[in-house]
C-alpha cells in the first residue's frame, strides 16, 4: 500500500513537472478553435482569455438599475444560506441551500452573502440579448461549427451567477468543460488538477438542507431516505494540515478573473471560488468527453480512495 501511495505522489509531481503550468496563463485574444482544442482542451489545462466577449452589451449594461428595470419583477430560484456556503460540509453533514423563489428585485435588495444561480436561457431570457448563448469569439459560422464539432456538442447549460463577497463555492469538481465569463466584479479561483487527487481528502456525509425559521434563524434539516454524499471537507483558504497532512503536497493554482475576462476551467479540475461584492458572471457548461482521460481519472480516483481517501490522516 505504501508503494502505491508513493507512486501516486510521484504521478502528481510528474504531471506538474512535465506539462502543467505554474500559474494560469493569459491569452490576449481568443485562439483559433483548432488551436484552442489542441493547446487547452485536449491537454486539460486552464487559461484566462481576454477580449473574448468584449462586444457583449452586458459589460456596460448590467448595472443594478438596469437589471431591476429589465427583470426586477421576474421570480427566480435563489439559493439561501446563513453563511454564504452552498453545497458544503458543515460538521458531519453535507448541507445544501434552501431553494427559495423570489423576485429579482428582492435579490438585489437583500444581497447579504446569498448566492444565486439561474439557468439564463430558462429563467432570464430577457437578458439574452445582452450576451451570446455560445462562445462569442466563434462568431463566423464555419469556425463556430468547427468549435462545436471539436467539443462534440452545444452547451448543456448557460448559467447566470450573482453573489455577495461572502458567498463561497466549496472545493469540488465538475464533469463539464467550463467557460466562465465575468461581467462585473472579480472571481477568485483556487484550482487543482485531477492529478492532485491523491492529496485531496474526501468524506461521506448525510445530506441536509438549510431551513429558515419564523424567527429568522437557520436550522439544518436532514434529508431522510437519501444516499450519503461524498464531498471535500477541506477549506483551501485555511487547510487543516494536521487533520489532512496529505494536502500539504498539493500544488494549487490561484487566479483572479476580472470583468471582461473568460476562464477556461477544464473538466475534472478541483476548484474553490470566492468573489468581490456583487460580482456577476455567466458560464457555459459543455459535457466532457468520456474518453481515455476519464478512464485514467477513474483509476486514479479508485487508487486514491484505497490508499486513504486522498490527503486524509
Amino acid at each position: 500500500m505504501e508503494t502505491v501511495k508513493k507512486r501516486l505522489a510521484e504521478f502528481s509531481l510528474e504531471a506538474h513537472d512535465l506539462y502543467l503550468n505554474r500559474a494560469v496563463p493569459y491569452l490576449e485574444a481568443p485562439p483559433d478553435p483548432l488551436n484552442f482544442y489542441r493547446d487547452w482542451i485536449a491537454p486539460n489545462k486552464p487559461c484566462i482569455i481576454r477580449n473574448a466577449f468584449s462586444h457583449w452589451p452586458a459589460l456596460s449594461r448590467w448595472t443594478p438599475e438596469y437589471l431591476r428595470e429589465k427583470v426586477g419583477s421576474k421570480v427566480i430560484s435563489v439559493a439561501v444560506t446563513p453563511n454564504g456556503y452552498a453545497d458544503a460540509v458543515n460538521g458531519d453533514r453535507f448541507v445544501m441551500p434552501e431553494e427559495r423563489r423570489m423576485s429579482f428585485s428582492s435579490v438585489l435588495d437583500i444581497l447579504q452573502g446569498k448566492k444565486q444561480c439561474s439557468n439564463l436561457l430558462d429563467e432570464l431570457p430577457e437578458l439574452t440579448d445582452d450576451v451570446e448563448t455560445h462562445v462569442s469569439w466563434m462568431s463566423a459560422a464555419p469556425r463556430l461549427l468547427l468549435f462545436f464539432l471539436l467539443l462534440g456538442k452545444l452547451p448543456d447549460a448557460v448559467n447566470f451567477w450573482l453573489g455577495e463577497a461572502n458567498a463561497v463555492t466549496s472545493m469540488h469538481k465538475d464533469h463539464y468543460e467550463n467557460l466562465y465569463c465575468v461581467i462585473s466584479g472579480e472571481k477568485n479561483f483556487i484550482l487543482l488538477p485531477p492529478t492532485d487527487r491523491p492529496f485531496i481528502p474526501y468524506g461521506v456525509y448525510q445530506p441536509a438542507v438549510y431551513r429558515q425559521r419564523d424567527d429568522g434563524e437557520f436550522e439544518i434539516v436532514d434529508q431522510s431516505g437519501t444516499e450519503k454524499v461524498p464531498w471535500i471537507p477541506l477549506d483551501p483558504l485555511d487547510p487543516d494540515l494536521e487533520r489532512y497532512p496529505g494536502y500539504g503536497a498539493a500544488r494549487p493554482l490561484r487566479c483572479s478573473v476580472k470583468a471582461g475576462e473568460m476562464l477556461y476551467l477544464p473538466a475534472l479540475w478541483f476548484h474553490h471560488v470566492t468573489q468581490s461584492h456583487a460580482a456577476i458572471a455567466v458560464n457555459f457548461w459543455y459535457d466532457m468527453e468520456y474518453d481515455i482521460k476519464y478512464n485514467y481519472y477513474q483509476l486514479l480516483e479508485t487508487l486514491s480512495e484505497v490508499t486513504g481517501k486522498g490527503g486524509g490522516s
